[in-house]
């Protein structure tokens, strides 16, 4: 039972990675989708796969099937985020998901972490931008409270398509461990001059 078990939720793990890369889903509604996907209800009890087993999944699938276009799109992706990042300097945003782990596609969303000392700092931001957006509540921040989310669309014109963002609006004093790698040594952010290192370094790489 062990083994089918961790057949079953290696399973699972391809196929949400598939969903995250070909449409777009966030990890947590992909390995729930490719839990009723793959088993049914027989997947009641079976441990979901963990969010780096999924990345390492959707890693494969991007160097499999979307190797030529991916690295392109990341990279449009990655300065459309430092744009804005730009815009709202201010509110001392930092670069999180897929497009600071490198594994977004022009589907993905961009997620940009804002450090707030008022809370209502980037919903006033975004009304002096003129700029229209959704509110909504994220997972519990440093306080152990639901983060705000804002989410907006904006046009990417490299992409020729509008990207959804997603600003979760944290405590100022999250700020102090933002930058605390994960279990595997990789950062889960990082700030705009972190993001333009990272831009300039893939550009010369790509270059060479």
């Amino acid at each position: 039972m062990v083994s089918m078990g961790r057949t079953l939720t290696a399973e699972i793990a391809a196929a949400a990675a598939v969903l995250v890369v070909e449409h777009g889903m966030e990890y947590g509604p992909a390995k729930r989708k490719a839990a009723r996907d793959v088993g049914g209800r027989g997947t009641r009890g079976v441990e979901l796969p963990s969010n780096e087993a999924i990345e390492d999944e959707v890693r494969d699938v991007l160097a499999l099937f979307h190797a030529d276009e991916q690295p392109e799109e990341l990279a449009a992706l990655r300065r459309h985020a430092l744009r804005w990042m730009e815009r709202l300097a201010a509110l001392r945003p930092h670069l999180a998901g897929a497009a600071w782990r490198g594994t977004a596609t022009r589907r993905s969303s961009l997620h940009l972490d804002l450090y707030c000392d008022d809370p209502k700092a980037a919903e006033i931001a975004l009304i002096n931008l003129g700029l229209d957006y959704d509110t909504a509540s994220g997972p519990a921040g440093g306080r152990g409270e639901p983060v705000p989310v804002l989410t907006l669309g904006s046009r990417c014109d490299e992409l020729g398509d509008t990207v959804t963002v997603h600003l979760h609006v944290r405590d100022l004093d999250d700020l102090r461990g933002a930058l605390k790698p994960d279990a595997r040594g990789r950062t889960l952010r990082g700030d705009a001059g972190a993001l333009r290192r990272l831009i300039a370094a893939e550009a010369e790489g790509a270059g060479a």
